[in-house]
């Protein structure tokens, strides 16, 4: 079985909607628009609601602020039979730079609110996560307070990129390929920054040299025989 609730975490309001921790709103907003999705207040489920087909995922914004993110998730999914397994929960994340994004199912919350209500709500952690790397605070800064505040625009362009990514593995997720997605997008952020070190690593080849040390002391010639 695939993704079929994907939840995209952050705040309501004209003041919210560019800052970091609405990371996750961008990346679900992006993709319902791309597929001609309404996303309409649902009272009930106190959240932006949406549907991709008929018989598609739904596509859910809770509008209750990150601390209340849970209680529209355990609705939903509660009243259409949806789940742990079954739910995708975009967000920011504070432990990657921006331009990195990684999935993941289940483990620790790293102390986001959003999560952390849902987990309660689910009562597990084993749902899947989709981190938008948001970067961490200078020193001294709180980590609360660096999620409220706008990105600069070099960094918004590098989250931006990171959503472009996710957005063309999405329908792999959704179709339950999430090893085949995760692999994409784990290894499209890595190559440009670890491949440069592997390619000289090779030159390092200096055993060879050693070998004129133990002809000129013929003991440890003889020891390093072995």
């Amino acid at each position: 079985m695939g993704i079929r609730l994907v939840v995209g975490l952050g705040n309501p309001g004209k003041e919210y909607e560019r800052t970091r921790h609405n990371a996750g709103f961008w990346l679900v907003e992006r993709f319902a628009t791309a597929n001609g999705v309404a996303l309409r207040k649902d009272g009930k489920f106190q959240a932006l609601v949406g549907r991709l087909d008929p018989a598609g995922a739904w596509l859910l914004l809770p509008q209750t602020f990150m601390n209340g993110s849970g209680r529209p998730v355990q609705m939903l999914a509660g009243f259409f039979k949806i789940k742990p397994d079954e739910v995708l929960v975009v967000h920011d994340e504070l432990d990657f730079p921006p331009g990195v994004g990684r999935l993941k199912q289940g483990g620790g919350i790293a102390g986001h609110n959003g999560l952390k209500d849902i987990s309660q709500r689910l009562g597990t952690h084993e749902y899947w996560r989709l981190r938008i790397g948001v970067g961490r605070p200078p020193a001294g800064r709180e980590g609360a307070d660096y999620v409220l505040e706008k990105p600069p625009a070099e960094e918004k362009s590098a989250i931006d990129a990171t959503i472009d990514k996710a957005l063309a593995l999405l329908p792999q997720m959704l179709a339950g390929d999430m090893q085949s997605a995760m692999n994409k997008l784990h290894t499209e952020d890595k190559p440009p920054a670890k491949k440069e070190p592997e390619k000289k690593e090779p030159p390092i080849k200096e055993p060879p040299r050693e070998d004129p040390a133990p002809e000129k002391k013929g003991l440890f010639g003889i020891f390093g025989k072995k």
